[in-house]
């Protein structure tokens, strides 16, 4: 492994915990990076948007957890199994990580729905490619259909050791279809087809709502220091300072 040279972000306002500021450590936009080294950098707790490589190093604060599923471990438990049911008549259709008109819109709208006010509710379909895509590694668009209405897109990247979920956007007005959950179920499942041993989920923190769906999935792997703990229904990651 080459030596990957590390920046430092200037403070900001934190945009998952009020009253907080945050800094991230990131990978040079000029550094020369492919899918291998970011399938190492996965496994040390780093994130891409679009092109860029992070992960979060507030000063005095850390609550954000790096947080993958085991694959061969993992069982949904009651509830997820209801979700797959309530599933059950989508199809799932891969798709390249290239601009969709129909992707773009359902994108708009959940966001405006879920994030309203937000800035990335006002993206140009520039803005939508470059936040979601990556020209340096391997992404895939899996779109989840019922018949031919779109329901749900979630974008997936694959690393040497497992799939990494980026993001997922689905129509907001099907709240009993849990298709956010349904779509994590999924990758499950297609990491499994694949032989893979993790799906990566990205940063969970505690007391920030939007991300406590990821705590329902055990069991659960945390990134605590530099080692991975597994964590059993019922347990809990308490880091935060």
């Amino acid at each position: 492994m080459k030596s990957i040279p590390l920046y430092v972000s200037y403070e900001h306002d934190c945009d998952y915990l009020p009253g907080r500021r945050a800094q991230m450590v990131y990978v040079s936009p000029q550094e020369a990076v492919d899918g291998g080294i970011y399938s190492w950098l996965a496994t040390r707790g780093f994130r891409r948007s679009g092109d860029m490589i992070y992960r979060p190093h507030c000063p005095n604060c850390s609550a954000c957890v790096s947080v993958r599923i085991p694959v061969a471990r993992f069982q949904p438990n009651r509830g997820q199994r209801r979700i797959q049911q309530r599933n059950a008549d989508l199809k799932v259709v891969l798709k390249p990580a290239r601009f969709e008109e129909p992707h773009y819109r359902l994108f708009i709208r959940y966001l405006r729905s879920r994030h309203p006010g937000g800035h990335m509710a006002e993206s140009s379909a520039e803005d939508y490619l470059r936040f979601l895509a990556c020209g340096w590694g391997e992404t895939g668009f899996y779109e989840f259909k019922r018949g031919d209405e779109l329901l749900a897109v979630a974008v997936t990247d694959y690393l040497a050791d497992g799939l990494s979920a980026v993001y997922t956007f689905f129509n907001p007005d099907l709240p009993a279809r849990s298709l956010g959950s349904y779509a994590i179920l999924w990758q499950v499942d297609e990491a499994r087809r694949r032989g893979l041993d993790w799906v990566y989920l990205g940063f969970w923190i505690s007391g920030c709502q939007k991300m406590s769906y990821k705590n329902s999935f055990r069991p659960l792997q945390a990134l605590v220091g530099q080692d991975w703990v597994l964590l059993e229904k019922g347990e809990n990651i308490v880091l935060e300072t």
